[in-house]
């Protein structure tokens, strides 16, 4: 007999539908998996045999061919573990139901009937949404992300009896519901909060007209300067996710295997800040299976590279393309996939290899041509995707002692969301432009016009104080950004003179 089941993979952070096709024979007993199986797939024989024979079912002594289509697609997970064992079931009358066709089935099997989670959940149920099926059979740690998709009824099971018996109807499953506008409401909390900032209000600044305008940012300072704090805390001052990007982000974590427990949406912007003996894939996202990788964990958040300088020159290049195009593409001789990585760079280094040139509380024992050295571990292609450069200094006691709290990340946050209001205004015309940060330079030469005096100062910076021609586009854009802040539609010379004060690695070290 023939059983056909329907089930789903992803490829990317999209899924797809792959139809699980369960034959069994009055031959010598064999069970072959076809269908471009990886070994987690051809291990599910054992599985579901152990899971159908613990479960009071009858695994037959026959031939069994599974069929995984669409064949020419490389399978793997162990999702398909379910709609197997349903299909062997079905397929040798063990099962009291003629059609599957309206149900979608995932879930990983254990050897005693019970059903685990899997990855990826979130992609299925919006795609299983696309097709004619209705219904979709999930493990239930997995029922509230599946049921993110709103658009198809979920059915939460626990191990494969109670699945057997809901598809014969002798066992009542409501439909899993979740309130998606509340739990994204009650998921839009931060633990971390500016105010824990003592002193940096520079630094602070520097921070929020990043977060006005999407721009990376890179800070410079002594260890225990508070870097890695600031980092920490930069989310919380980004303009609030949309919905669309919560889910989309959600996505990304749940292929990625990476979803917190009992989380069914990641509502606040994602901070990934991987050590420095990171690997290219680990960074950008690859494997035999490619998976994603940091830069698109970090996806609608920020990716924090601390000690940048410490990251191989090989990583750090890698991220160009990604920072240009907001994606990454991962080719590989079976498949080629593309994930977002719309994210945010920030980069904390030390000034030197000891990290105390220019404290006044450290002495520095580094050589000139040393710390040169060091610093230069940064490509020129690389920095010119940075448009903030900010010097964190040492704390004084003062400062830490202070009974005073800092400004709170809400206030902040109103005002980046303000700016960010007026750019989404602004690049209306332009298709996938939605921040300063991402103005070209035919757009730059658009917008951001300044009057002669402004000209005059910038070309005092860039002739007299050292700055590199690269700096150019960057002061004019990070310059756009602080007159949004202040509701201005003219860049003024205080505006541009604020900006000047932001490119101190070109003036210093890349002369």
């Amino acid at each position: 007999m023939l059983a056909k089941i329907l089930s789903a993979a992803t490829a990317g952070i999209d899924a797809y539908t792959v139809e699980v096709e369960a034959d069994v024979q009055q031959m010598l007993p064999l069970f072959v998996t076809v269908g471009l199986p990886d070994a987690a797939v051809k291990e599910s024989k054992e599985r579901v045999q152990s899971a159908i024979k613990n479960s009071d079912f009858m695994f037959p002594a026959k031939k069994i061919t599974i069929n995984l289509a669409p064949a020419d697609i490389k399978k793997e997970g162990s999702g398909f573990d379910l709609p197997i064992a349903v299909g062997i079931l079905a397929a040798t009358g063990q099962i009291l139901r003629d059609d599957y066709s309206d149900f979608v089935m995932v879930g990983e099997l254990a050897l005693d009937g019970r059903i685990r989670p899997i990855h990826g959940v979130l992609s299925m149920a919006i795609h299983a949404a696309t097709t004619k099926a209705t219904k979709m059979i999930v493990p239930v740690e997995n029922a509230k992300e599946a049921a993110m998709s709103q658009s198809i009824d979920v059915y939460p099971v626990e191990s494969l009896t109670d699945t057997i018996s809901f598809l014969e109807g002798s066992l009542s499953i409501e439909p899993f519901k979740i309130d998606i506008e509340s739990l994204f409401e009650e998921s839009r909390v931060y633990d971390l909060d500016f105010c824990d900032v003592r002193g940096q209000e520079s630094a602070k600044r520097a921070l929020e007209v990043s977060a006005a305008g999407g721009h990376n940012i890179i800070m410079v300072g002594p260890p225990g300067s508070g870097k890695t704090m600031l980092a920490r805390r930069m989310p919380t001052i980004l303009p609030n996710m949309t919905l669309k990007e919560a889910l989309e982000t959600t996505k990304v974590h749940s292929v990625a295997g990476k979803l917190p427990k009992d989380c069914a949406l990641i509502a606040t912007r994602p901070f990934r800040d991987p050590h420095h003996t990171i690997s290219n894939a680990g960074l950008i996202g690859g494997g035999t299976f490619p998976k994603p990788g940091e830069v698109s964990l970090a996806h609608y958040g920020v990716l924090f590279l601390d000690e940048i300088a410490e990251f191989r020159r090989e990583v750090l290049e890698v991220m160009r393309q990604p920072l240009e195009d907001g994606k990454v593409t991962i080719s590989r001789a079976a498949t080629s996939l593309t994930y977002p990585a719309n994210f945010m760079l920030a980069a904390a280094m030390n000034p030197c290899p000891c990290g105390y040139h220019g404290d006044n509380s450290h002495e520095c024992n580094c050589m000139p041509n040393q710390i040169q050295r060091y610093m230069s571990k940064l490509s020129g292609p690389l920095m010119d995707r940075i448009d903030i450069h900010v010097e964190v200094p040492t704390v004084n006691f003062k400062e830490l002692s202070s009974e005073t709290t800092g400004e709170k990340s809400e206030p902040i946050r109103k005002r980046v969301n303000v700016a960010r209001q007026r750019q989404l205004k602004r690049f209306e015309k332009y298709e996938g432009r939605y921040c300063n940060a991402h103005m070209e330079s035919h757009m730059i030469r658009e917008i951001c016009t300044i009057d002669e005096k402004g000209k005059s100062l910038l070309k005092m910076a860039i002739t007299q104080q050292g700055l590199s021609a690269r700096a150019y586009d960057r002061i004019l854009k990070v310059s756009r950004t602080i007159a949004d802040l202040e509701g201005s539609d003219v860049i003024d010379t205080p505006h541009i003179a604020e900006a000047i004060g932001y490119r101190s690695l070109d003036r210093n070290l890349w002369m």
